[in-house]
């Protein structure tokens, strides 16, 4: 396992709130429940205790004062830009009852045709009924295809069919519309800069994998394997 897998954080979740009571709910059952809900908490930490624990990143930037206040210009204007960036693909994905994970999946099968589920999971971090979920939607309808694999059969791989392709194309065009205002404002110098911020937001022992990613490389070579939840 590399050290990338060991600090990797975990895939999002597909549920919340899965304890809330049920109607009808007394006292009574909710001794019950509580009960319940321990002894499992209980056999939970024994199936636990055998596994790694995965410590989070440390954010805190070489001689950084402890105290120092955080960015609050840039965190929020990263939120309105990201805001803005998915809303233009949100409008053109209601049209079909999709929603962003149907893009994502979409634009990263379109990228690289041929990706497999396991390379998509890496990618993406999620959990792998999330992307079961979408994918069979996106399957169904006709907007991806899938294959076996030839060098192992037990590979699904992913290609977009051509309505799949113009849908990632038309979600791809609008977004890209709005990377060129932005560039046309800031000016043609300003476009390596920011290219370098942004990755440096990544975390560093992934920031060669995504840019060979970005440059075409292949998944399976450059992404780092995952932590156990995302194969």
């Amino acid at each position: 396992m590399t050290q990338a897998a060991r600090t990797r954080p975990a895939p999002i979740p597909d549920v919340a709130n899965e304890d809330l009571p049920t109607a009808g709910y007394s006292p009574a059952q909710g001794a019950q429940e509580s009960g319940r809900q321990e002894s499992g908490r209980q056999e939970s930490g024994r199936q636990e205790s055998g596994r790694q624990e995965f410590a989070p990143p440390d954010l805190t930037p070489p001689g950084a004062p402890d105290d120092e206040p955080p960015h609050y210009d840039l965190i929020e204007l990263l939120f309105f830009a990201y805001r803005d960036f998915v809303a233009d693909p949100d409008r053109i994905l209601a049209e079909y009852g999709f929603g962003r994970a149907h893009h994502r999946v979409l634009h990263f099968v379109d990228r690289h045709p041929g990706l497999t589920i396991a390379e998509l999971l890496d990618i993406l971090r999620i959990t792998k009924q999330s992307l079961n979920r979408v994918l069979k939607e996106l399957i169904e309808q006709g907007y991806i295809a899938q294959r076996t694999g030839t060098s192992d059969r037990r590979h699904r791989l992913l290609t977009c069919t051509p309505k799949g392709r113009q849908l990632a194309q038309r979600l791809a065009g609008v977004q890209g519309r709005r990377v060129r205002r932005a560039l046309a404002e800031m000016g043609p110098s300003l476009r390596e800069p920011a290219s370098r911020f942004l990755l440096a937001m990544i975390e560093p022992e992934e920031r060669a994998a995504v840019s060979r990613l970005i440059a075409g490389g292949e998944p399976t070579a450059e992404i780092p394997a995952g932590n156990g939840a995302c194969p």
